[in-house]
């Protein structure tokens, strides 16, 4: 072919490539329209899109109303396949998933909608059902939670400590009395059930007025519940029958199992989402440091409701069933704690009783007195441990070499650089001058054990304490605090320390696993949870209460600052040397109360610990006790000695416990 034939095929294809892309329909598709309509639902706003008989304004209003009840809540839309059904026509299928809930299982479905081309523009027809199947026009959804069964907590060999129980939910019905009788009723209630009558009468005044206002949650055993009768005599006053996860009685190891409840604003807040007002959630305690286990997961239930509700039944589009709580197992002895508390029910300042069983490291009780107000003593307290961590100094002595034999200088009086120590004001006089170290421990002379500082550096005595448990940190279910004993001190201070004074501060939980470790021969690791839970670590965002130890604050109560310690050396030499050392206590020393408790043979140390600046200072009083496969710590916080203000406690506790 020659040239010129060549270039005029070449100019004829270029003319009608470029007919061909005249010709080409640049106006927007239907896939597009159904993209558009699909990104405007997600919003729940489709200005962006048109339609054939309603505005974009109008149908943006109509979502509102219909998604009101679920809102937050957004569906995810997406545009599927489109099929075209005529020059100027098509069907456009809408994918939807909502995430009704923290679950991976979503409410997935999918509708269709008609699509139509006028002039350049494509229209959407507005119908209900395009954005929920078979919704009308008159409905809107609604959205319901269906509650778990929260899981109760158990006990020792499995028996029930917290569970579903009868309550009645007693307050103001403002229907069932005359507005201008509220606020009396308001207050005569108030007044009944002993709560601020101003601050309850505001409560009714301020709630709608078909409200009911609850004034106080009751036990089914308690006195005004089993007689209505001066509730009854309140106009509008009602007693409305519930279930609330309770413990046995009010008080029962209240601090550590904690309450249920609906959510603090603040607890909502630091749930990130998870808590709305009216649900119900662990409060404290146990049961919100492990709120994930009991409480289970909720199910839900998406409803399409006519009108107001009130007429038809609403129609299920979609329901998830609930996930029941698990149980949590804990190790507390139910008969054991209650006999704990009864034995500190007359004592009014803080105070605790904490029993462990050695050979398994069981907590069996964490006891609080009414004078700790509520606050969990028994495992954050942090206080001196006075004359009682004696157990941990004479394991630094043995380990010099000192036996119960050996003999040690009990002045009345001794001076450490300028700074005197005495013994107690009721110290046998016929103690004092050289004894034997287990007379210097039996009769817990103060000056007998700081003379021998020189022999044990505070780095020792510290290990000593950390080998039988004092200081080391242990995952036990539920915040506590394990005990501070610094590992350097010297002068008066490493002195102080010879006698559990100057900066050293323990827990009664601590002290149990001391006396523990001494009677299992080995460094105890105490635990509130029963074995095989290892899915019920607390929550590490629960938060935990401490009392103000008298010794100054701490950062965090629920830890100890040791660091984490090397295996403990314990032996089971030095603990049977402890045991004869601690049974000289009960047999010639301050516990001689505890010389007649049944059972097999008791061996216990007395404490005394000053604090305050007051002259004479103030005391706490502390006792540990053995007795078979229990250690016991009891621990008041202004007493007088150890002897005989924990003395009695803890005999009276021994006693029961064996009975």
């Amino acid at each position: 072919m020659g040239k010129f034939h060549r270039l005029t095929a070449v100019l004829t294809t270029a003319v009608l490539a470029a007919s061909l892309a005249a010709c080409a329909d640049d106006r927007p598709s239907a896939a597009d329209a159904a993209k558009e309509l699909a990104a405007g639902l997600s919003k729940l706003d489709v200005g962006g899109s048109a339609f054939t008989v309603v505005r974009a304004e109008d149908v943006t209003t109509d979502l509102g109303t219909i998604t009101e009840a679920l809102a937050p809540l957004k569906p995810k839309v997406t545009a599927g396949g489109v099929e075209s059904t005529g020059e100027d026509t098509a069907t456009a299928t809408l994918d939807y998933v909502w995430d009704v809930d923290a679950s991976d299982e979503d409410w997935t479905y999918s509708t269709s909608v008609e699509l139509s081309r006028e002039e350049d523009e494509w229209q959407a027809e507005w119908d209900p059902s395009i954005f929920v199947p078979e919704l009308r026009v008159d409905e809107h959804l609604a959205r319901e939670e269906i509650p778990a069964d929260r899981g109760d907590i158990t006990g020792a060999n499995g028996e029930v400590l917290v569970t579903q129980r009868t309550v009645l939910r007693v307050g103001i019905d403002k229907t069932k009395a005359p507005e201008e009788g509220h606020d009396a009723a308001a207050r005569a209630l108030a007044a009944l059930v002993e709560i601020d009558p101003a601050s309850y009468a505001e409560q009714v005044a301020a709630a709608g007025a078909e409200a009911f206002v609850e004034a106080i949650v009751l036990r089914e055993d308690a006195p005004l519940a089993a007689d209505r009768a001066a509730i009854d005599a309140i106009p509008g006053a009602v007693a409305l029958q519930d279930f609330r996860e309770l413990a046995p009685t009010r008080s029962f190891a209240r601090e550590l199992l904690g309450t249920v409840g609906e959510p603090t604003a603040e607890l909502i807040e630091q749930s990130g989402g998870k808590l709305e007002a009216g649900d119900i959630t662990g409060l404290s305690g146990l049961q919100q440091q492990h709120n994930d286990l009991l409480a289970g997961t909720p199910g839900v239930m998406i409803t399409a409701v006519l009108g107001d509700g009130t007429t038809l039944t609403p129609r299920p589009l979609f329901s998830k069933s609930p996930v029941n709580g698990k149980p949590l197992a804990t190790t507390l002895d139910a008969k054991l704690q209650t006999l704990a508390e009864n034995t500190l029910a007359e004592e009014p300042s803080a105070s605790s009783i904490v029993a462990i069983r050695p050979s398994t490291g069981e907590i069996l009780t964490a006891a609080n007195g009414p004078g700790s107000e509520g606050l969990p003593t028994a495992l954050l307290g942090q206080y001196p441990p006075g004359s009682t961590f004696k157990i941990a100094t004479t394991l630094a002595l043995l380990r010099k070499g000192l036996t119960p034999e050996s003999p040690t200088e009990c002045p009345a009086e001794l001076t450490v650089d300028g700074r005197s120590f005495n013994n107690a004001s009721t110290y046998p006089a016929q103690f004092t001058g050289t004894i034997p170290l287990l007379q210097s421990f039996a009769q817990s002379c103060n000056t007998g054990f700081i003379s021998n500082r020189d022999k044990v550096s505070q780095q020792e005595l510290a290990s000593a304490a950390a080998d039988l448990g004092v200081g080391i940190e242990a995952s036990i279910g539920t915040p506590a605090f394990f005990g501070v004993v610094p590992a350097e001190a010297e002068g008066t201070a490493h002195a102080a320390s010879m006698i559990g004074q100057g900066e050293i501060l323990v827990s009664p939980l601590a002290l149990a696993t001391m006396a523990a470790s001494v009677g299992k021969g080995a460094r105890v690791t105490p635990t509130v949870m029963a074995g095989g839970q290892d899915d019920a670590s607390p929550s590490d965002s629960a938060p935990s209460a401490s009392p103000s130890p008298s010794s100054g604050p701490s950062e965090d109560a629920s830890k100890s600052t040791n660091a984490p310690a090397e295996p403990s050396k314990l032996t089971e030499e030095e603990a049977a040397t402890l045991r004869t050392l601690m049974r000289a206590v009960v047999t010639e020393g301050g516990a001689g109360m505890l010389a007649g408790v049944p059972g097999e043979p008791v061996h216990a140390k007395t404490g005394t610990a000053e604090f305050g600046s007051e002259t004479p200072p103030r005391t706490h009083a502390w006792i540990v006790a053995l007795q078979g496969d229990l250690a016991v710590a009891v621990f008041v916080e202004e007493g007088e000695l150890g002897s005989t203000s924990g003395g009695p406690l803890m005999e009276a506790f021994l006693r029961g416990a064996g009975s």
